[in-house]
């Protein structure tokens, strides 16, 4: 099982935060994906650019504090943490993967591939709120 965490600072309310990152239907600020469809109000599916299919299922939700889902798709499955945390005017994200590959040949590769998708995330999420 790989692990990769991304904290950050965000400059903005964390109402603001919250709802970017939760509302799973607006995806348009997300440069990786091609389209998002929610199947019930705990469970989703985020598309890549080139039509790969992750689902997602919601196991936490404490507004304003705490998201969790569990992810699987044909090549991993694991599950993600995000706790946000209010400082005045600007809001601290600390985000938590833990995957692992369903496919031998790429276990040597899961950590630095989370740590890149993490910090896309945080790059685009900074961008749709600034």
């Amino acid at each position: 099982m790989a692990t990769s965490n991304m904290k950050a600072s965000i400059p903005c309310v964390i109402h603001k935060v919250w709802k970017v990152v939760t509302d799973v239907e607006n995806y348009a600020w997300r440069s990786d994906l091609s389209k998002t469809e929610v199947l019930s109000d705990k469970e989703f599916i985020e598309y890549t650019k080139e039509g790969y299919p992750t689902t997602f299922t919601i196991t936490v939700t404490e507004p304003y504090k705490r998201w969790e889902f569990d992810m699987e798709n044909s090549n991993m499955k694991g599950h993600w943490v995000g706790i946000f945390t209010s400082k005045g005017n600007e809001t601290e994200i600390d985000f938590t993967e833990c995957v692992t590959a369903k496919k031998i040949f790429m276990k040597p590769f899961v950590k630095s591939y989370l740590k890149k998708q993490q910090a896309k995330f945080v790059a685009d999420l900074c961008k749709a709120l600034l």
